[in-house]
C-alpha cells in the first residue's frame, strides 16, 4: 500500500469511528425526551428562504496554550421586495476561551448573546428578543494528501423564546457535528498566498422537553472559496443550502439558500520569542 493510500485509509477509518461514536451519543440523548409526538399523515417542505450572512472569526492568541475566540455575525433575510439581504434577522456575539492541546487539536468554552429580530414583521419597529447560550467545542484537524480535514463537535445549551407576547424562555440542547475540507488550488499545501475551496457539512440535532418530534434542527451543506493572505488573515465567500424540522410541527421542514462571506483574523500580541508556528484551529 502506497503512503498516500495508507494516509487516506487511516483518515477514513478515524472518520468512521468519530461518526459512530457521535451517533451513539446523540441516540442516547434523544431517547430521554418525551415521546408523546402527535401523528401526522405526511410531511412537507416550506418555500425556500434566502439569506445573507456576514461573519467575522477572531482567534486571538493569549499565551502558549490559550486563545480568545471573538466572533460577530450579521445575518440578513429576504423581505417582501428584496431577496437575501432585505432585512436584519439576527446579530451574533460569540466568545470563548480556547485551549490548544496540540497543533491539530483544540477545545473551547464560552457564551453567546444572539439578538433575534421578528422577520415576519415588515414594519419599521420590529420586535427584538435576546437568546442566550453556553457552548463548548472540540476540534480536530488532519492532513489528507495536500488538503486539511476538520472535525468539529460543538455542544450548545440554549435559552430562547418566541415573539409571542409574554412568552417564556425554553431550554434546549444542541448537538452539532461539522466535517470540513480545505483544499488548496494553487499551492502544494495550505499556506500563505493560497486560493482554496472548502466544502463542508454540518448536522445540528436538538433535545429538551419542548423538542418532542423535531430532533433534527438543521443540516447545512456549504461550500466556500477563499484566499489566505497570511496565517493572520483569510477571506472567503460561499453558498449554503440548509433544511430541518420546525420546532412547532415535526412534519413541517424549513429550507433556505444563504450567501455567506467570512473574514478570519488571528492576531498575536505576544512577544516574538513566545510565538509558535501557525496551528489548524480556524473555525
Amino acid at each position: 500500500m502506497t503512503p498516500l493510500r495508507y494516509c487516506i485509509f487511516r483518515y477514513f477509518l478515524n472518520f468512521k469511528s468519530l461518526i459512530i461514536a457521535f451517533s451513539f451519543f446523540i441516540s442516547i440523548t434523544l431517547q430521554a425526551q418525551e415521546t408523546n409526538e402527535p401523528e401526522f399523515t405526511s410531511s412537507q417542505f416550506q418555500e425556500s428562504v434566502t439569506k445573507y450572512w456576514m461573519n467575522t472569526y477572531g482567534n486571538i492568541r493569549i499565551s502558549k496554550n490559550f486563545f480568545w475566540i471573538a466572533q460577530t455575525h450579521f445575518r440578513f433575510q429576504e423581505d417582501n421586495s428584496t431577496p437575501f439581504a432585505g432585512q436584519i434577522g439576527q446579530i451574533y456575539n460569540r466568545h470563548a476561551i480556547g485551549y490548544i492541546y496540540s497543533k491539530k487539536i483544540n477545545f473551547a468554552l464560552g457564551g453567546v448573546l444572539r439578538l433575534n429580530y421578528d422577520t415576519k414583521d415588515q414594519s419599521q419597529t420590529k420586535t427584538v428578543i435576546p437568546e442566550y447560550r453556553i457552548w463548548h467545542q472540540y476540534q480536530f484537524a488532519m492532513h489528507v494528501g495536500s488538503a486539511v480535514a476538520y472535525h468539529r463537535f460543538r455542544i450548545e445549551h440554549r435559552w430562547s423564546k418566541s415573539f409571542k407576547t409574554d412568552s417564556d424562555f425554553i431550554f434546549r440542547n444542541r448537538w452539532r457535528y461539522m466535517f470540513r475540507l480545505k483544499i488548496p488550488l494553487n499551492t502544494p499545501k495550505i499556506q500563505s498566498n493560497t486560493f482554496y475551496i472548502a466544502p463542508e457539512a454540518e448536522l445540528i440535532m436538538q433535545s429538551g422537553k419542548k423538542v418532542i418530534g423535531s430532533p433534527m434542527e438543521d443540516l447545512r451543506l456549504h461550500t466556500s472559496f477563499g484566499y489566505i493572505f497570511s496565517p493572520k488573515l483569510t477571506i472567503a465567500a460561499g453558498v449554503m443550502y440548509n433544511f430541518g424540522q420546525t420546532l412547532e410541527n415535526s412534519a413541517i421542514w424549513k429550507q433556505g439558500w444563504t450567501i455567506r462571506t467570512h473574514i478570519y483574523f488571528s492576531p498575536d500580541f505576544r512577544k516574538t520569542k513566545n510565538k509558535l508556528p501557525v496551528i489548524h484551529f480556524r473555525d
